[in-house]
């Protein structure tokens, strides 16, 4: 009997790694409304290859997805009403350079206005408690614990494909905050330790906010984003020079989506060509 359990536990295991596919890679995104998606997106933004594929993060009904299931990857990829993210071209930006046997997976969670305390794995509880009313619906439809539900989505993904990297566009509300890279530090480290990652193989990439030369009230902010670095080696810095803005000066426009989810991914594929 004991060696009856023995052969049962391999084969489970067994079973368990054969349906991890090695060519499924799969990204995690977070932070606020600029990842959350502020500009509507166009029939352009609808056209998407099957490799590119999205775990749907909350139930929609209306679009015919339900949260836990993997859909191909057309927008919005957060929330049932949000709009076009720099995730949608970061994935179009991949399966259109890697080989075609590649797949590319995103999880997408996400709230506008949030600071980075939100995502704090031991403390979001007291952000939760004090944050203001408007944001409490959001934050409600991922269960009132964003990271958990990045967490708990992600290990479902790794029943299907393998981790390769974490996308964060996060700051605004954070501007002026001179912790703000050890506060990522904090998420990041619990993401990798959470998920039974590798640090020296899933890199950070995270993306500046509205450049100055847009208008961007919060450019200030991106002197401390790039600093990120030197808390996390593997971090890496996305420009948001020359992606066009709309006249708040916080979010970018439905252009400047697609130009900066472009330069996620090419920095994602300089990251797979170093062998980094």
């Amino acid at each position: 009997m004991k060696a009856g359990k023995i052969l049962l536990i391999i084969l489970l295991i067994g079973s368990v790694g054969y349906s991890q596919d090695a060519n499924f890679h799969v990204y995690l995104s977070f932070g606020q409304s600029n990842m959350e998606g502020h500009a509507e997106f166009e029939a352009q933004d609808s056209l998407v290859n099957d490799r590119f594929q999205v775990l749907q993060s909350v139930d929609c009904p209306e679009l015919g997805r339900q949260a836990g299931q993997w859909y191909p990857a057309v927008p919005p990829l957060s929330r049932c009403d949000t709009g076009l993210t720099p995730t949608d071209y970061f994935g179009r930006t991949l399966v259109q350079n890697l080989p075609e046997n590649i797949k590319v997976g995103v999880i997408n969670v996400a709230v506008g206005g949030c600071k980075i305390e939100l995502f704090d794995k031991e403390d979001y509880n007291n952000y939760v408690d004090h944050a203001p009313d408007w944001m409490l619906p959001a934050i409600q439809k991922y269960d009132g614990n964003p990271y958990g539900h990045l967490v708990e989505l992600a290990r479902k993904a790794q029943e299907k494909g393998i981790i390769k990297g974490i996308l964060l566009h996060q700051g605004e509300s954070n501007t002026g905050d001179a912790a703000w890279p050890q506060k990522v530090k904090a998420v990041y480290d619990n993401l990798i330790k959470d998920l039974d990652l590798d640090p020296e193989k899933v890199p950070l990439l995270a993306g500046e906010m509205v450049s100055e030369e847009q208008g961007g009230k919060c450019a200030s902010m991106n002197s401390i984003v790039a600093t990120l670095p030197q808390e996390i080696p593997n971090a890496h810095i996305v420009s948001s020079k020359g992606c066009q803005a709309v006249k708040d000066g916080l979010h970018f426009s439905a252009a400047g989506y697609r130009k900066l989810g472009q330069r996620y991914g090419e920095k994602m594929l300089s990251i797979i060509q170093s062998g980094k």
